[in-house]
């Protein structure tokens, strides 16, 4: 069976060295090729082969072994250089094959080849064995080593994946006073440890698919057995085996892929870099989706309240949690429609405030030329400007500017008559108020509906408010999220679910789930 003597029909001449022809560019290989074309069991002609593929690779290894002092047979490494880590190859593969095997008293090659198909010669935590070569080329490119050995219409593959990558640090969207101090980081498999040290349950489940037509990257889809309804896991499932896309490079692609209505500015998906923020949505019966080479996971349902929710709210005490999830929700509030208010008061309602404000607000805008409108799209648009340059600017010289410029561009458009005092002091409140909002993702639509408020404001003052609040509202109760209303439990409305919405109750109470919302227990 493993006679080098005998002589395939399409084999090489001796001596000549099976190499792909200089400055030949092959085609692309699809998957339905790659996985309709089988190991040989002949080495030269599965090197050629994969010569063509990948041997333009600067970081492509083939290494060559010989199995046996007597009777030897040709093997071959194939692995990137910098996905893999060197020592796992020499203790799992060369170590094996070159030393222990004479020490185990294997002299030929035949033995050791005997040996090693009985699973007896490989200790690697993670062996398995592919037959055609879509298998095989996609082991080598996610970091595993592969091994082809004359004589078989196999290869193995082993787990040697040792890329550097971050470290686990602090999380940077969701800082936290109290709670752990771990976040995600791209690496799937250091992601899933992080959930795994906080739930100790054999019914937690990931499952892994493989997206993206030419990335090929690594969805991890986790939930718990017997807290997670099946429908849920199943419709997130689907949706994810429908998407089609060359690649997945980051899970916005994913959310914005599964979502039930991707036109819509609001989030229908929860985002977040915490692994507490995701092991505590899985006891709660929702739906994880963890991508490689991205800290952000999903949680899948993201309803309105749970939008506004932090996960430092479950390690205070509860009421002074409540407090703070009130002063979230009027931030939301004011970052939404202060700056409408104020056109539609100045322009149309005077009469809505004291005569001795109102007085006030005249003389500070008596010598500002433009109107109300005009005056807070300017302040609005220069504040948006200072925040986006100090996301953009390397983080000791963003915080400078975003400080230093609206200071000085605030004062220095007062002393110019540009804007009023007092339309500083809204822009600066709207500013701080999306600033406590806790999930990024809630506060971006906050940012786009404020502009199309203030120009409703500017049309029909405060009637124009309230059309755009009413229809704001009606898209809202018209949004679901993988089945789920999207303002449950407000509509529809379930008494008994609200113990962890608006405020949040204490852990004695908090013993009963209602399909994904409200206790952790």
């Amino acid at each position: 069976m493993f006679d080098r003597k005998r002589k395939h029909p399409f084999a090489p001449a001796p001596g000549k060295p099976v190499e792909p022809e200089s400055g030949a560019v092959t085609g692309a290989y699809s998957d339905e090729e790659l996985t309709n074309t089988p190991v040989l069991d002949f080495l030269a002609l599965n090197m050629e082969k994969i010569g063509k593929i990948l041997g333009r690779n600067a970081d492509y290894v083939a290494r060559e072994l010989s199995l046996g002092r007597s009777g030897s047979i040709a093997a071959e490494l194939i692995y990137f250089n910098n996905l893999v880590d060197m020592e796992l190859i020499e203790k799992y593969l060369v170590r094996p094959l070159a030393l222990d095997v004479y020490s185990a008293g294997l002299e030929s090659g035949g033995e050791i080849v005997a040996s090693l198909r009985t699973g007896r010669l490989l200790t690697a935590g993670k062996l398995k064995t592919v037959k055609n070569y879509r298998d095989l080329l996609a082991g080598i490119l996610r970091g595993e080593c592969a091994l082809l050995i004359d004589g078989l219409d196999e290869a193995y593959l082993v787990n040697t994946l040792g890329f550097e990558h971050r470290d686990i640090e602090q999380p940077e969207v969701e800082p936290v006073v109290r709670g752990p101090r771990e976040a995600f980081v791209e690496v799937l498999g250091v992601n899933i440890a992080l959930i795994r040290r906080r739930i100790h349950s054999p019914n937690l489940v990931f499952e892994q698919l493989e997206l993206g037509t030419v990335s090929d990257t690594a969805v991890c889809l986790v939930y718990i057995r017997g807290i997670c309804s099946d429908a849920l896991a199943d419709e997130v499932r689907a949706r994810l085996l429908k998407i089609r896309i060359d690649g997945i490079l980051e899970s916005s692609y994913i959310e914005e892929l599964i979502q039930d209505n991707p036109h819509s500015v609001f989030p229908q998906i929860r985002s977040t870099e915490r692994p507490d923020s995701v092991a505590a949505s899985l006891l709660e019966g929702r739906v994880a989706v963890l991508v490689d080479n991205t800290p952000i996971a999903l949680v899948m349902p993201g309803e309105f309240f749970s939008l506004m929710q932090s996960s430092e709210d479950y390690y205070d005490r509860y009421w002074f949690s409540s407090l703070i999830r009130l002063l979230r929700y009027f931030a939301f509030t004011l970052a939404l429609l202060l700056p409408s208010l104020y056109i539609s008061i100045v322009n149309f309602h005077q009469e809505m405030v004291p005569s001795s404000l109102m007085a006030s607000i005249i003389a500070a805008r008596s010598s500002v030329p433009f109107p109300a409108f005009l005056e807070a799209l300017a302040m609005e648009i220069t504040f948006e400007l200072l925040r986006e340059a100090g996301v953009r600017l390397p983080k000791p010289v963003g915080q400078a500017v975003s400080i230093v410029g609206a200071l000085v561009i605030g004062q220095a458009a007062v002393q110019a008559s540009i804007v009023s005092p007092l339309m500083v002091i809204v822009v600066a409140l709207t500013g701080i108020s999306s600033f406590c909002i806790p999930q990024y993702g809630m506060a971006l639509p906050v940012r786009v509906l404020r502009f199309a408020l203030m120009v409703l404001a500017a049309m029909l003052g405060m009637i124009g408010v309230m059309i755009g609040v009413l229809f704001l509202m009606l898209h809202l109760f018209s949004l679901e999220s993988f089945g789920r209303p999207y303002m449950a439990p407000l509509a529809p409305f379930r008494a008994g679910e609200w113990k962890d919405t608006v405020l949040r109750a204490s852990w004695k109470t908090l013993q009963r789930r209602h399909n994904g919302r409200g206790g952790r227990a």
